[in-house]
């Protein structure tokens, strides 16, 4: 370990070894990256994201009370449903004509499961996809989630669940194209589910985790629900706190994750909502401040971009909303998100950062054509992304 990083990662552990976090020192610190070591990057992000207050003293008892009332959210949006559901055919007590799966009124239990089952299935389809070029998230995961898990419990779990809500809509969509045989649901596994080896009951692999992280998301969020992209999001968050060296938070990851996502969110969440677009909180306008400030910076650049006509909207939604979860590997990801949570403007960075991307590859947009162009802003092709923040860092400086 070279001596440069052995003293970063001692001004880390002073600033944190306070009794109260000094917050502007920890930004700046957290801004130039920080060390994975010793589960410092996943305690500064929880500070960051303001899941974890700056009074050390206040962590433990928070973190108990979170991490219960996720456990309570898991037992209330999952387990019960499912019982409800795995009791359907079993003790008829409990369906009464108000609440059977066939009422129509709107606010039956029933038209409210089938409502999140159309959700969870978007939700199963993305996060199947997460980083698919890493193993990680086919992998098991060293916790599984004991509540959910437990032999004990039979009900039907969001995996049982989306099995089950698959077969039907494919026996449906295939009676609806006038074939009246329709082979037994039980032997044609959709493709989708095939794609992936299911492990074996006891275990869940790190993508399961995620799903009903999102799921559970959805739940409490209905005026958001969930939109594809959430995924993305909440992929590194996951990741970061998954892999922490730290065993003892480790083994929280999927509760840590779902309150640092949630803070996250409402940071951002006016990008996903689609109504806001034009406002002033909206993405719009968030893609149209990247080129003012490119014309502050880089007018030759902005001119050649407008006289092709190509819009922020083209690559720039993507970039912003997705805060670059598409555009590098995931530690390059995971580096820029160092400093985007540590800007005290909240992603004002970000639009730097983009503005820097821009720059970074004037020479060849300037030569290319449309089609060239637009198929370089689609995928970047610089993968230095210390060259990246380092230039941002600079038009930052040069306001």
């Amino acid at each position: 370990m070279s001596r440069l990083h052995q003293s970063r990662i001692a001004d880390f552990q002073e600033v944190l070894g306070e009794p109260t976090v000094a917050l502007t020192k920890l930004r700046e610190l957290c801004f130039s990256g920080i060390p994975f070591d010793g589960g410092l990057r996943c305690l500064c992000w929880k500070i960051l994201l303001n899941y974890l207050p700056l009074e050390k003293a206040l962590w433990s008892s928070l973190l108990k009370k979170q991490r219960d009332l996720y456990s309570q959210f898991l037992k209330e949006m999952i387990i019960q449903p499912g019982i409800a559901k795995a009791n359907l055919g079993v003790s008829r007590e409990d369906v009464t004509l108000e609440d059977h799966p066939l009422n129509p009124n709107p606010d039956s239990r029933w038209n409210t499961y089938f409502k999140d089952n159309e959700v969870l299935l978007q939700i199963d389809k993305d996060v199947r996809r997460l980083y698919p070029d890493m193993a990680f998230f086919q992998r098991p995961t060293d916790y599984p989630c004991l509540l959910i898990l437990d032999p004990q419990n039979e009900f039907e779990t969001l995996r049982r669940r989306v099995e089950q809500t698959t077969l039907k809509s494919q026996t449906v969509a295939r009676n609806r194209s006038g074939v009246t045989n329709v082979s037994s649901p039980l032997k044609t596994t959709p493709s989708s589910l095939s794609e992936y080896e299911v492990l074996p009951n006891g275990c869940e692999a790190h993508w399961e985790v995620v799903e009903r992280i999102l799921f559970i998301y959805a739940k409490l969020n209905p005026g958001i629900a969930y939109v594809q992209g959430m995924n993305e999001i909440v992929g590194p968050l996951y990741y970061t706190f998954a892999t922490d060296p730290n065993s003892e938070w480790k083994e929280h990851a999927e509760a840590d994750t779902f309150f640092c996502f949630t803070n996250l969110m409402a940071e951002i969440r006016d990008n996903f909502i689609k109504s806001l677009d034009d406002s002033q909180c909206g993405i719009t306008y968030k893609m149209e401040k990247v080129y003012s400030t490119l014309k502050e910076k880089d007018v030759e650049l902005y001119l050649k971009l407008q006289e092709q006509n190509i819009k922020p909207q083209f690559f720039a939604f993507r970039w912003l909303t997705l805060l670059l979860s598409q555009e590098f590997l995931l530690p390059d990801v995971i580096r820029i998100w160092d400093s985007l949570f540590a800007d005290d403007k909240r992603f004002d960075f970000l639009l730097l950062v983009c503005c820097a991307m821009l720059t970074l590859i004037r020479d060849q947009l300037l030569e290319g054509d449309f089609t060239l162009n637009m198929r370089m802003l689609q995928d970047y092709p610089i993968s230095d992304v210390h060259l990246i923040l380092k230039k941002a860092k600079e038009l930052q400086d040069s306001k």
